[in-house]
């Protein structure tokens, strides 16, 4: 069976406690991940084929990254090996990557060194019927982005279906370029796109509504996000799927959760998920990614799709580390959970 190719910067997370705690304690845990490898996860841990592909140097350190991502059911054959060091950030414990606090350590890493005509990508697609990128590759530099246009490219020139989330670090993108100089570009071949009104504001140019806030009913958003969808589809004629994730947070320590799937003309809404605590907000959307990806890969039904998408991504919430260990069962039982209450 064909595989979903998962590409990105592969990244290690230092996860130190907050306000000097961990200096004390001598204790920093690290967790293997990035946006693309931890939606590759998922869809293994999901029986969906996968592999992924990113740059890693040839140390022992990545020889070890390597046999992780094997061991996880990942197909590694699409990692290319050049380049000195393996990028990292450090996110303080229960914060999300919005966060200011966030530290980026990923400059002159082995994926950094991205440009166009340095792999071939007719063999990292091998095998491969789905692609899948994210917003974070383009944002690093402008050669990581011809390199991501080349490989959607030559992804689209197969036939091969394209998702891209819309992940907006405003952080990474310092090299002299807007988004909306760059992602354009990308989302041309793309077929199924996910992010937010916000992101697609920041990356494409969608007209975002400033008083939404304001209003700040689901209703409201709702449409908000019909529009937004509405409006890709209008400029990215390949664009056959959009979803939009909404993710608030309720003090103290909590959030209100619900997505929506645009599907030809009509819109679809998840059921609205709530929680008095979060352990770790990393990886949420990267799994209600992953859970978009298995419903159309499956061709479930769209509302099924956006359901369990949202499912799998609210229980994301509640574990610790960058990708989900979450089983189709444990997704089903939460869902029957929740419409036996609705």
């Amino acid at each position: 069976m064909a595989k979903v190719c998962c590409f990105g910067e592969l990244l290690l997370r230092f996860s130190p406690v907050a306000n000097g705690e961990w200096i004390r304690q001598a204790a920093m845990p690290v967790f293997v991940g990035g946006a693309e490898l931890n939606v590759a996860t998922a869809l293994a841990n999901w029986h969906v084929p996968v592999k992924y592909s990113t740059v890693l140097p040839e140390n022992s350190l990545a020889d070890d990254i390597v046999t992780y991502i094997g061991n996880k059911g990942i197909d590694p054959s699409g990692i290319v090996r050049f380049g000195q060091r393996v990028g990292s950030y450090y996110l303080s414990q229960g914060t999300d990557l919005k966060n200011a606090s966030v530290i980026y350590d990923r400059a002159h890493s082995s994926f950094s060194e991205l440009a166009v005509g340095k792999v071939d990508w007719d063999v990292i697609l091998q095998d491969t019927s789905w692609l899948h990128v994210s917003a974070i590759s383009p944002a690093l530099s402008a050669s990581v982005a011809g390199a991501c246009q080349e490989l959607m490219a030559a992804a689209s020139a197969k036939g091969i279906t394209v998702s891209i989330d819309l992940n907006h670090r405003a952080r990474l993108w310092q090299y002299g370029m807007a988004p909306t100089d760059i992602m354009p570009g990308l989302i041309e071949y793309c077929d199924v796109v996910m992010g937010n009104i916000w992101s697609a504001n920041a990356l494409l140019g969608i007209p975002v509504d400033e008083h939404i806030h304001a209003k700040g009913q689901p209703a409201d958003y709702v449409e908000h996000a019909r529009a937004t969808s509405a409006a890709i589809q209008e400029r990215f004629p390949r664009c056959k799927v959009v979803a939009n994730t909404f993710r608030f947070d309720q003090p103290p320590a909590g959030l209100r959760y619900f997505t929506t799937l645009y599907v030809e003309g009509q819109p679809y809404v998840s059921s609205e998920w709530l929680t008095d605590s979060v352990v770790d907000r990393v990886g949420s959307g990267d799994c209600f990614m992953a859970g978009l990806i298995y419903g159309l890969y499956h061709q479930h039904a769209p509302q099924d799709v956006v359901d369990f998408a949202a499912a799998a991504a609210f229980g994301k919430l509640q574990e610790l580390g960058d990708a989900t260990d979450q089983t189709v069962a444990d997704i089903a039982k939460r869902l029957d959970t929740i419409n036996s209450i609705t």
